[in-house]
This record gives C-alpha cells, sequence and structure tokens, in this order.
C-alpha cells in the first residue's frame, strides 16, 4: 500500500501554513477546467513524468524535504505517480484519493468542474 488523504485532509492542509508541495499531474488542458489556487501548488503532468522522469520534477520536489501531495482528476493518475515516486525513493509522498472531482464535490465546488 502507498499513503493517502481525502479531499477533506487536502482542504484543511490548503487552509493551514503547513509546508507541502501539491504535485498536480494532470495534464495542461485540464486545468483550465478545474484548478487550485495555492502557491503550494506544483503542475507537472503525468506525460512529461513519463518521459523525462524525475528531472521533470521541480528542485523542490527532488529535494524531498518537504510533503508531497499527488492531485489528479479523480485519482487513478495519482495512484500511479505516488508509487512511482516511492520507488524513486521519495518517502514523504501521498496520493489525494478521489483527485480534483471529489475535492471539488466535497470541499470547494469554486476550482470548477469537468
Amino acid at each position: 500500500m502507498f499513503p493517502e488523504i481525502t479531499v477533506t485532509e487536502l482542504g484543511e492542509k490548503l487552509k493551514s501554513e503547513e509546508k507541502f508541495i501539491l504535485l498536480d499531474v494532470r495534464e495542461l488542458p485540464e486545468l483550465e477546467y478545474a484548478r487550485v489556487e495555492d502557491s503550494r501548488l506544483e503542475v507537472t503532468p503525468m506525460s512529461r513524468l513519463a518521459s523525462e522522469g524525475p528531472a521533470a520534477l521541480s528542485e523542490t520536489v527532488r529535494s524531498q524535504e518537504i510533503p508531497v501531495y499527488v492531485l489528479c482528476h479523480h485519482g487513478s493518475r495519482s495512484v500511479q505517480v505516488t508509487m512511482w515516486l516511492a520507488q524513486q525513493g521519495y518517502k514523504n509522498v501521498v496520493n489525494v484519493r478521489g483527485g480534483i472531482d471529489e475535492y471539488a464535490r466535497k470541499v470547494d465546488s469554486s476550482v470548477g468542474f469537468y
């Protein structure tokens, strides 16, 4: 298994001053429909990770110093990326179960739906 948080837990973290990275692995056109606006958000599409590997990640993510919460549309791609990052040696990487769709439905509908 791998660590997960619920969208409700993510919502609480987004309200906090906690240091973390919210890694959105959706493709860029998807961001036009739904997006969490937060300074801790980093976007690295899964397709880019597949082609470039860990080099596609920002230096902050690669440093592995703060938690990384992985987000996608429904939670499938984020599970894959979370497991892949763990295989790459990342220790503090967590899947956001349900993705941005569930986040919009349960926490903040202003992020949008698609």
